[in-house]
């Protein structure tokens, strides 16, 4: 699977109460969600996921309440992937069980600027700054992983295995 986006860049420590507030964990409405992913952090956030839609963070993204709410907000925002120099673990899996890409790397994480063209590959763990010439490799995610991110989350995995 390969992602070709523009990046959206943040720094250390961006905890779920800024993803998306507590305010809002009464909702599971995708859209609704959505409108207020990450309104306490970025004020231009709705319009920048127009065009960029690759998240590049610093370490320890997803940190603080392990709400499914924050990686259900990033992904029904628009967002296609998410690169980190590290992730609270429960973020990154909650991640993966909705479908969203997650992939960790504190060498792209540091050398990705805002706005950059990249190319994410999950098959191979090759992730291109096409605006800077730079590739970064970092260890893909397990087939089983991947097969779960491709089926757009957990449950539908299990559907479509249950099918087989």
């Amino acid at each position: 699977m390969i992602i070709r986006e523009r990046a959206i860049k943040y720094g250390d420590n961006v905890d779920t109460d800024v993803i998306i507030p507590a305010r809002y964990l009464n909702t599971t409405e995708d859209r609704e969600l959505a409108s207020h992913c990450f309104e306490g952090l970025d004020k231009d956030f709705k319009e920048k996921v127009k065009e960029r839609k690759i998240i590049v963070a610093g370490y320890n993204f997803g940190c603080g309440s392990s709400r499914e709410h924050a990686p259900l907000s990033i992904k029904t925002s628009g967002v296609k992937a998410v690169i980190a120099a590290s992730f609270a673990r429960i973020f990154f899996r909650n991640s993966i069980n909705i479908g969203l890409p997650v992939m960790s790397s504190s060498e792209a994480a540091g050398f990705i600027q805002d706005g950059d063209d990249l190319e994410v590959d999950l098959s191979s763990g090759q992730i291109k700054d096409i605006t800077q010439d730079k590739v970064f490799n970092v260890n893909p995610l397990p087939e089983f992983i991947q097969g779960i991110i491709k089926s757009g989350g957990y449950i539908n995995f299990t559907r479509e295995n249950l099918k087989k």
